[in-house]
């Protein structure tokens, strides 16, 4: 099994520190605000790793934090008008109900960073008398950038060509621009936590460093995350608890790939910015899950109303093939599992993955007819592969259908169309028929005729 290494910036053999066992750290969510389309392409991807994981025999322990403390939640409070716990538990809920509509896996822990001051405070003070960190006279405490030799490794950076980035403040009171700072002296009225530098609560990157050592240890296998932390935040995590432990921090770095919209960058700016709850409203969740899953965990996704109808229409190849079959997801596998596996063993593959299930879908589909005796065991090979990846958990006839909120009539109102169309038929009126066809046709509604009858199924919105 490889996997790419954003430190190394190669794909590498994975050997877990302890045999079978896989500790793995995803930086989570600022709960401030509902949970958008790029912490989807994070939850999901890192949900698909550790389900092969598993699949694969490992004992996994997947930890994702929560910031539940920081400017942005201060700042949304205020607005709000409530606060601080009731703006980050109503937030906390709304993530934990769209990552289950998603089918996406609750982690092994889910630390909060409140929860964690008295573990983050020790590890400043571990930084203050090893020299790498300095309380200054506003109460602020900053880490020395330049006395970790080190900095700058994971993004291949030389110190001069830095600038202060995401959530790094530049201020009089550092010895060095570069600098950053661990905990910050709270402003009147503002939450705090008593410290021996004052009044005062975490500053965004050691909350991560304490929460993933004391969840994990001072070295762990796996350290995920999307792709705007690379730095200054994981940059920022290493040379902290490599400062702080004098030991390596992860073995693994692994980074989701973004969210572009109709090919641009998805923002608020742009007009283009969807939360997780504004897609789900329109879209069926497993068909927004497939789209994730459908590109390489690395590689940018673009979220668009074509991407979906082509997500939606690759279910219904696989839904399709599973209509009408019992399966039994106890049979012995076939080659195609082989395929599946060297897949996901190459930097989890999923696209390589998925060609392997279409495969099998054009199999099953010819053993309906051909080998009825075969039929189920295929079955259960495409339903117990895909739920690997999290995908195939309705059952035939629910997808197929689709729900009333992807077309314009509802399930009561199709089936007085199709009654009308077997009139005309009757009648032979075929013009008539062909046109109620065409009409159901034109709404992604494809009538399916047989010797029982006729069904329907949606295609695409």
């Amino acid at each position: 099994m490889h996997i790419y290494n954003t430190l190394t910036r190669r794909k590498e053999p994975f050997s877990p520190l302890v045999a079978g066992k896989v500790s793995m750290y995803v930086c989570g969510m600022t709960v401030y605000d509902y949970c958008h389309l790029g912490h989807a392409r994070v939850m999901v991807a890192f949900d698909v790793i550790t389900r092969y994981l598993r699949h694969r025999g490992y004992d996994v322990t997947y930890v994702r934090n929560i910031t539940d403390i920081d400017d942005k939640i201060l700042k949304r409070a205020d607005e709000n008008g409530e606060t601080i716990s009731a703006l980050t538990e109503r937030m906390i809920d709304a993530m934990h109900e769209d990552e289950a509509r998603l089918n996406v896996l609750p982690p092994s822990q889910e630390p909060r960073a409140t929860g964690h001051i008295g573990d983050i405070i020790a590890m400043i003070e571990t930084l203050i008398e090893k020299g790498f960190a300095y309380a200054a006279e506003n109460g602020d405490v900053y880490y020395r950038v330049r006395k970790f030799t080190d900095y700058g490794k994971l993004n291949n950076r030389q110190l001069d060509e830095m600038r202060s980035g995401a959530r790094v403040e530049v201020d009089v009171h550092k010895e060095d621009p570069l600098d950053f700072v661990l905990w910050k002296a709270a402003k009147p009225g503002e939450a705090h936590w008593h410290s021996p530098w004052g009044e005062g609560r975490p500053g965004w990157h050691i909350e991560c460093s304490a929460m993933s050592t004391c969840c994990l240890g001072d070295t762990f296998d796996i350290h995920g995350g999307g792709p705007d932390l690379t730095f200054p935040h994981h940059e920022n995590e290493i040379a902290q608890s490599e400062a702080a432990t004098g030991k390596t921090y992860v073995n693994t770095w692994m980074h989701a790939g973004a969210v572009r919209v109709n090919q641009e960058k998805m923002s608020k700016s742009l007009g283009n910015f969807f939360t997780i709850r504004d897609v789900l409203a329109e879209h069926d969740p497993e068909v927004v899950r497939y789209l994730l899953v459908a590109s390489h965990y690395r590689s940018a996704i673009n979220y668009s109303v074509d991407s979906l109808v082509e997500a939606r229409k690759s279910l219904t190849r696989f839904y399709t093939a599973l209509e009408g079959v019992n399966a039994d997801e106890q049979a012995a596998p076939s080659s195609v599992t082989e395929r599946f596996m060297a897949a996901m063993d190459d930097d989890f593959n999923t696209p390589e993955a998925l060609a392997a299930l279409f495969d099998l879908a054009r199999d099953l589909n010819r053993a309906k007819s051909d080998q009825p005796d075969e039929a189920p065991r295929l079955a259960g090979e495409l339903k117990r592969l895909a739920g690997v990846l999290g995908l195939l958990q309705q059952t035939p006839q629910t997808f197929l259908k689709g729900t009333q909120q992807q077309v314009a009539l509802s399930e009561a109102e199709i089936e007085a169309k199709i009654a009308e169309r077997q009139a005309a038929k009757a009648n032979k009126d075929f013009a008539q028929a062909d046109a109620i066809r065409d009409e159901l046709a034109a709404l992604g509604i494809v009538l399916k005729d047989s010797r029982e009858g006729t069904t329907w199924v949606i295609e695409a919105p």
